[in-house]
């Protein structure tokens, strides 16, 4: 061994303690990444409902408040959990979709009953160019 060089032991270890920070690494952007999903979609969520051109304004007044009072209880959970593991995150953002999809689903099937969609909303999918050939 040179007086400047590392051992194979040495080497060894640098490998595995990599490979271990590797694996925390992964583990930390996972729980991040599943954070930054929840917290996304619950903002976008709230800002939706609150806009009267958007989501806002094709909901009754029940529906905004089942949608709102779900996206409070998400947004006070992620302010109380703040290191909740990646499980519960998803769990958390699962259960706030359980919510909110039937509302929204409701409202796109709404729309296929002949009903054009309302300017500048999102069409319904599965609707292909062909079926606009009124023009």
């Amino acid at each position: 061994q040179s007086s400047g060089g590392l051992s194979k032991d040495e080497i060894e270890n640098m490998v595995n303690d990599a490979e271990k920070f590797a694996d925390e690494d992964k583990m930390v952007k996972e729980r991040v990444d599943a954070k930054n999903e929840l917290e996304s979609y619950t903002y976008s969520l709230k800002t939706q409902v609150d806009d009267k051109e958007k989501l806002g304004g094709k909901l009754s007044e029940d529906e905004k408040k089942t949608i709102m009072d779900a996206v409070t209880k998400s947004i006070s959970w992620i302010e109380s959990n703040a290191e909740a593991t990646t499980e519960e995150m998803q769990a958390q953002k699962k259960e706030l979709e359980e919510i909110v999809q039937p509302i929204i689903s409701k409202l796109y099937q709404g729309q296929d009953q002949g009903q054009p969609p309302p300017p500048g909303s999102q069409p319904p999918t599965g609707d292909s160019e062909e079926d606009h050939d009124e023009l």
